[in-house]
C-alpha cells in the first residue's frame, strides 16, 4: 500500500513537472503586451448646476470646494464651466482680470447665465461673476473657468449676497420677486442720491427700471463728461420704456440713473449698464411702462 502509495505521489509530481513545460490555449507567454496603458492624470474640472455655501470669490480653490444640493441653503450657484482659450491654455500663469482671457470668458458667462435663468440677468437682482483654478491647479494643467451666479438683496445700493433654498434655473423667465421694479430714491443733504430702497409699483415712488443699455468697449466712467453719455444712452432706453419721443424734450420729462457695474466689472468686460427713470421729488403710485407723454409730461421746473 505504501508503495502504492509513493508510486501515485511520484506519477502526480512527474505529471506536474510535465505540464508546467506547455501553455494553456490562448496564452502566450507574455506578461505585459496585453496590459493597457495608464492613462495621464487629468486635473479636477468641477460640473456646472451645483451650488456653493459661501460667497464668490474669483479664485476657486479645491481645498475649500463643498458643494451642496441646491435645496439646501447657499449663495452661490455654478451654471455653467467653460475651458480658456488656446492662448490661455498655454500661458504659464492665470489671466489677469484685465485680459483677453477673462473678458471671452465673462461673455461666455454673460450669454451662459441668461440662458440659464431665462432672461437677461441683468433684469433682476443676479450678480455674475467668473472664479478661475488656483494657481496650483493651473500649474497642474488646470484650464476651466466657472460661471457663478448669485441673488442680491438690492442692486442699487450695493446690497449684500442672499441667502437660498431654490436653483435659479429660469428664475426670470416669469414675473418674480427678482424682477427690477420700483423704488424710492432718497438724496442726502448735498442732493445726491443716498439710498434707494426697492417699492411696490402701486405705492408712491420716484423711481422706476426701465431697462439695460449695452455700452461699447470704453472706458469706465469717472468724470462728468463720461457719465453724460451714460446718461444720454440711459434717457434712450428710458423713452423706449415709456413710450415718449426720444427728443431733446426728453430731458425734461424724467431725470435718470445709469448703473454700471463695479470697475473691476467693467475691466473683466461687464458692458450692461442698468437704466431707472427718475421723478427726483415728485411721486408716482403706478408704473410707467408705455405711459406716454401724458405718463411722463414735460417739467420745466
Amino acid at each position: 500500500m505504501r508503495r502504492w502509495t509513493a508510486a501515485v505521489a511520484v506519477g502526480g509530481a512527474l505529471a506536474l513537472g510535465l505540464t508546467g513545460c506547455g501553455l494553456p490555449g490562448g496564452v502566450d507567454g507574455e506578461l505585459t503586451n496585453n496590459w493597457q496603458p495608464i492613462a495621464e492624470p487629468s486635473p479636477f474640472v468641477p460640473p456646472a448646476e451645483v451650488c456653493h455655501p459661501g460667497d464668490f470669490a474669483e479664485t476657486a480653490y479645491l481645498s475649500s470646494y463643498s458643494p451642496v444640493d441646491c435645496a439646501a441653503p447657499h449663495r452661490i450657484e455654478t451654471v455653467h464651466v467653460g475651458a480658456f482659450g488656446a492662448a490661455a491654455a498655454e500661458a504659464a500663469a492665470l489671466p489677469t482680470q484685465d485680459s483677453a482671457e477673462i473678458r471671452a470668458a465673462y461673455a461666455e458667462c454673460d450669454t451662459k447665465t441668461t440662458e440659464y435663468v431665462g432672461a437677461d440677468w441683468r433684469l433682476g437682482r443676479l450678480w455674475v461673476g467668473v472664479a478661475v483654478p488656483s494657481p496650483a491647479a493651473w500649474e497642474g494643467g488646470a484650464r476651466w473657468f466657472r460661471c457663478d451666479v448669485t441673488e442680491v438683496t438690492n442692486v442699487e445700493d450695493n446690497g449684500g449676497t442672499a441667502s437660498r433654498t431654490a436653483s435659479l434655473r429660469d428664475a426670470l423667465a416669469e414675473p418674480s420677486p427678482l424682477h427690477l421694479t420700483c423704488y424710492g430714491v432718497r438724496n442726502d443733504s448735498n442732493g445726491a442720491i443716498d439710498t434707494m430702497p426697492a417699492e411696490q409699483c402701486d405705492q408712491p415712488h420716484n423711481a422706476e427700471f426701465a431697462g439695460v443699455w449695452q455700452a461699447p468697449d470704453i472706458p469706465y466712467p469717472t468724470r462728468d463728461r463720461d457719465w453724460s453719455q451714460f446718461h444720454a444712452e440711459c434717457r434712450k432706453v428710458i423713452g423706449r420704456y415709456a413710450g415718449v419721443p426720444l427728443d431733446d424734450n426728453l430731458q425734461f420729462r424724467t431725470g435718470v440713473i445709469s448703473l454700471p457695474g463695479g470697475a473691476a466689472e467693467w475691466a473683466a468686460g461687464n458692458r450692461g449698464v442698468r437704466c431707472y427713470l427718475w421723478l427726483n421729488e415728485r411721486n408716482v403710485s403706478k408704473s410707467l411702462k408705455g405711459a406716454g407723454a401724458d405718463g411722463l409730461p414735460i417739467q420745466f421746473e
